[in-house]
């Protein structure tokens, strides 16, 4: 990094660094909302937390809050059978099939949670290098 000294809002004689970071909390704030409430209850109720006997071995032990709402709102058997993800872990997604129409609904909510998240992490670091590429000199930028 370059010696150089920068000024965001408030903040003088910044370092290069120093100023990405004040530019990454000014674009962090700027794209959180009320949809990112949301997001963050869907990933909070999503969680398997909720203990439950009578599962079978292989099974994701617990369930979610949102699980078992989605259950008694919708206790609609479907004729096929609709794939969902129930975990990640290190040989890739864990797809389980159900025909329980709330099943689905409460194993798709944490999954829209995430992909709403993921959104607004990748704006947020596009408008930050963005911003802070307009504000630095030549060789402070980043790509």
């Amino acid at each position: 990094m370059s010696e150089n000294r920068y000024r965001f809002f408030q903040h003088t004689n910044l370092s290069a660094g120093e100023l990405f970071f004040f530019v990454t909390v000014d674009e962090t704030e700027k794209q959180l909302g009320f949809k990112d409430l949301a997001a963050v209850s869907m990933l909070l109720l999503g969680q398997n937390d909720v203990p439950v006997a009578g599962k079978l071995g292989g099974a994701t032990a617990g369930t979610s809050v949102i699980s078992i709402a989605a259950r008694k709102l919708f206790p609609l058997q479907l004729r096929h059978r609709l794939p969902t993800i129930v975990g990640i872990g290190p040989r890739g997604l864990r797809i389980a099939f159900t025909r329980s129409l709330g099943g689905f609904v409460g194993r798709a909510i944490p999954v829209i949670g995430v992909v709403m998240m993921s959104y607004d992490a990748f704006f947020i670091m596009r408008n930050t290098v963005a911003t802070y590429n307009r504000l630095v000199k030549p060789e402070d930028k980043v790509l």
